[in-house]
């Protein structure tokens, strides 16, 4: 069974960065071995910092959220009381003394303005649509920039002021007395949270946040040649940042539809024609329907089933990185012979007829290049 890595830290399994670093701080100051003696608190530092190389590495953590253990048969990852793992010394003399722990990251208030998140939307196609390209207006449900604060998240007429408790610092630190000497710990400002500064007078628009939802109309133009799960990007016509950040990309995923006719691969297309057997058998020619019309094939006489004519450029444009097509892919038809059913005595007389003069009454199994069938070949074998 996979060991509860959100469990050991106390956090849930949606827990920001911030907060899982915060929980194995408090608990490192709890459990080091140089604060508590104790066997069973060496043991659970183990844990705690195990879980915490886990879950501060994305790759790890997305194994976990599938439900494996990226741990595995590798023991705890901390290895016992001593050994922090790859994230945890830097962590800990941060949570111990206050410091630039964690590769020297400065410390100080976090900017309102952050970046948005990209936007995803789906669109359905046709294959006809897929080959030819397509422009289309699409409404998108995304966060737009507030037009009443224009992303300050400050009513008309007011500005932000400084955090009175943090005195603009956006953290706050307690010390505490202890063998080890002084203890400073930090965090987030519970006031303004991190900002150093406080709206005293929000916008009644956004709230504060410099962005609100807003359905719009984006135009967006499908390339020829786009394939199912391919992705269109929009740059900038994602989501807004708060406090009127920079908005992220919009992704336009193609979702190709399935064709009566034509099956796809890559480039290439293929379609089955089924033939009766005396058109195979006699040769014929046919109209078969394309994606940019009508292309009229022939089939020779005696062609057999599972025979496939290929019909060049007759495909799928290929379409290049740069969203450019360079040269079409080919047509694939697929012969299938079919034999009659349901035949009057006048056919099934004819048929008799026709067998009868190819020879072919009683077939043989498996004939071989001599002309021997496979219970020819037996008897052969045993009257020698």
């Amino acid at each position: 069974m996979a060991r509860d890595y959100y469990g050991s830290l106390g956090v849930a399994s949606d827990a920001g960065t911030d907060e899982i670093k915060r929980a194995y701080r408090r608990l490192a100051r709890e459990l080091h071995p140089d604060i508590n003696p104790d066997p069973a608190a060496q043991e659970r530092f183990a844990e705690v910092t195990a879980a915490y190389e886990v879950l501060s590495d994305p790759e790890k953590r997305r194994i976990v959220d599938l439900g494996g253990d990226p741990l595995g048969n590798g023991g705890g990852g901390g290895g016992g009381a001593g050994d922090f793992g790859a994230f945890g010394f830097g962590d800990i003399m941060d949570a111990f003394f206050g410091g630039t722990g964690g590769g020297g990251r400065g410390r100080g208030p976090r900017s309102r303005v952050q970046p948005g998140a990209d936007a995803l939307i789906r669109m359905r196609l046709t294959l006809e649509e897929c080959s030819t390209g397509i422009t289309r207006d699409l409404a998108v449900d995304t966060a737009v920039l507030c037009t009443e604060c224009t992303g300050s998240g400050c009513a008309p007429g007011s500005t932000p002021t400084m955090c009175d408790i943090c005195a603009g610092r956006g953290e706050v630190q307690s010390v505490q007395r202890s063998f080890l000497g002084q203890v400073v710990t930090s965090r987030v400002c519970p006031n303004c949270r991190g900002f150093g500064e406080v709206i005293p007078d929000p916008c009644h628009q956004c709230g504060g946040d410099g962005r609100v939802r807003s359905r719009r109309t984006v135009g967006v133009r499908i390339p020829p040649g786009v394939a199912d799960g391919m992705r269109v990007r929009l740059a900038n016509q994602g989501e807004v940042g708060s406090g009127g950040g920079p908005a992220g990309d919009l992704y336009v995923e193609v979702e190709e539809e399935p064709h009566e006719l034509f099956t796809r691969d890559g480039a290439d297309l293929h379609c089955t024609v089924k033939l009766p057997m005396t058109a195979a058998a006699l040769g014929t020619s046919l109209p078969l329907p394309t994606l940019d019309g009508t292309e009229d094939i022939t089939i020779e006489a005696g062609t057999q089933t599972g025979a496939v004519r290929t019909l060049r450029g007759k495909g799928m444009p290929r379409l290049r990185s740069t969203g450019r097509v360079d040269g079409y892919g080919d047509l694939m038809v697929h012969v299938e012979v079919t034999t009659p059913t349901g035949l009057t005595k006048e056919q099934t007389e004819l048929l008799r007829q026709l067998a009868a003069l190819r020879g072919e009454e009683q077939p043989g199994v498996g004939a071989g290049r001599n002309g021997h069938g496979l219970f020819g070949r037996l008897r052969d074998s045993f009257g020698r």
